[in-house]
């Protein structure tokens, strides 16, 4: 069975925030880094080169296979910022209604900018993906 690329490292989260060239952007993800700080209890962690993630979780796959995964994170990518904070994107459907300007994938919620969306939304969203097992 293939084995997970994307794994907790010992890199430093606010170093790697540091390296984004533009200055609202790292304004933006110190902001998100402190709400999911917030919701989560916890510290941010690298996974892999480009995500942060926060808490801790074992995500069971039908076929009995497991990974240690985090509960919620995001990745400050250079077109938007990508939110892992649920498995299932459309259970959040009705916060999704009230956010403002963002797309989703299978799992990821992509927000271009802060003031693009409600951040009151966002959070409401941050803290039900951090209460999920």
């Amino acid at each position: 069975m293939a084995e997970l690329k994307t794994k907790a490292t010992k890199e430093d989260a606010y170093a790697f925030i540091e390296k984004i060239p533009e200055e609202q952007r790292r304004k933006d993800a110190l902001v998100i880094i402190e709400m999911m700080k917030k919701s989560t209890n916890s510290e941010p962690r690298m996974w892999g080169p480009a995500i942060i993630g926060f808490g801790d979780k074992v995500l069971k796959y039908p076929n009995g296979r497991e990974l240690d995964w985090f509960k919620i994170g995001f990745s400050p990518r250079k077109a938007n910022f990508a939110f892992y904070i649920s498995s299932n994107i459309e259970e959040m459907a009705p916060s999704l209604k009230k956010l403002g300007k963002y797309k989703t994938g299978k799992g990821c919620l992509y927000i271009n900018k802060l003031e693009d969306i409600d951040l009151r939304i966002l959070k409401g969203m941050v803290d039900i993906g951090a209460k999920r097992k």
